[in-house]
């Protein structure tokens, strides 16, 4: 008899056992999660000409433009894709927004796929809605045994090189002509500009620090590829800050690449950019002749 009520027992615990089982991998599987970042660009306005400004009139530019410098995005994301789109928030009373040709410069919603290696960007372009599509860019991290914590969670530090895109604002800087005049045309340290005032480095060194605890390769923007979430990014005059992360959210979110607009890859998409932006320098200078 008690061996018996041992073998019942015995098959009860199993069978709840595996009812428990069953119930972690179908939470596994069913997993996502939205992680809220603020992101702050800091660009040297000295460079700008700001040399001769008061610290209360750099505040004041600064103010002006914190639509621009400051955003607010949420990363939605599983165990292999994510979405990673900026926050709407409405303008505080007197604040301009900047949009037409900056306005474009800043990226759309971002789809990465870490599984299928599938990087898209839905982006509006001067009324035109583009799908910029390539594989993701992939970085070389060196990762660090550095910790620091943010808030519930460790973190760990990683360190890598990151080609920047030649039209990525945030890393944008005023040329200097000096400098410019005794370099050489083969000079392999800057990209080519994007208008005759401005430069974008070539590369930058971005640290990253990531979490252990939660386990998945996604992190904010084009960031990714390391054995937890990415919760802060710093890379050239940008900061990217998670500040707070909700896990398996009762309302549950489509992560799916976005499907309108025209498919371009992001060469071409620079192409047509350049080409933009040549229409835009000869009508204003075709303005400026017929004032003279």
């Amino acid at each position: 008899m008690l061996k018996q009520n041992y073998m019942y027992f015995n098959s009860r615990g199993l069978a709840a056992l595996m009812l428990i089982l069953t119930s972690v991998a179908a939470t596994a599987q069913n997993f996502q999660a939205q992680a809220h970042y603020i992101s702050k660009t800091s660009p040297d306005l000295d460079s700008w000409g700001g040399q001769q400004m008061s610290e209360a009139q750099k505040k004041q530019i600064m103010d002006r433009m914190r639509s621009m410098f400051e955003k607010s995005y949420i990363l939605t994301f599983d165990k292999t894709a994510s979405i990673f789109k900026e926050e709407e928030v409405l303008e505080a009373p007197g604040q301009r927004g900047f949009g037409g040709w900056w306005g474009s410069l800043s990226a759309g919603p971002q789809y990465k796929n870490v599984k299928s290696q599938q990087f898209v960007q839905d982006q509006e372009f001067f009324g035109r809605q583009f799908l910029i599509t390539d594989s993701l860019q992939k970085l070389d991290w060196k990762l660090g045994s550095e910790t620091k914590q943010i808030g519930q969670y460790l973190c760990m530090k990683a360190t890598a090189i990151k080609t920047v895109d030649e039209f990525d604002w945030r890393s944008m800087r005023r040329r200097d002509r000096a400098k410019n005049n005794n370099t050489t045309k083969n000079d392999s340290t800057k990209t080519s500009s994007v208008s005759d005032e401005i430069e974008v480095p070539k590369t930058i060194e971005v640290t990253a620090w990531y979490t252990p605890q939660i386990p998945v390769n996604q992190g904010p923007g084009e960031f990714w590829g390391l054995p937890g979430l990415i919760l802060e990014v710093n890379a050239d005059q940008t900061t990217i800050l998670c500040s707070k992360i909700v896990m398996n959210p009762e309302e549950k979110f489509a992560i799916e690449a976005p499907k309108k607009g025209k498919v371009i890859t992001r060469k071409d998409y620079n192409a047509t950019v350049k080409q933009k932006m040549q229409e835009m320098r000869e009508m204003y200078r075709g303005r400026g002749s017929r004032r003279r």
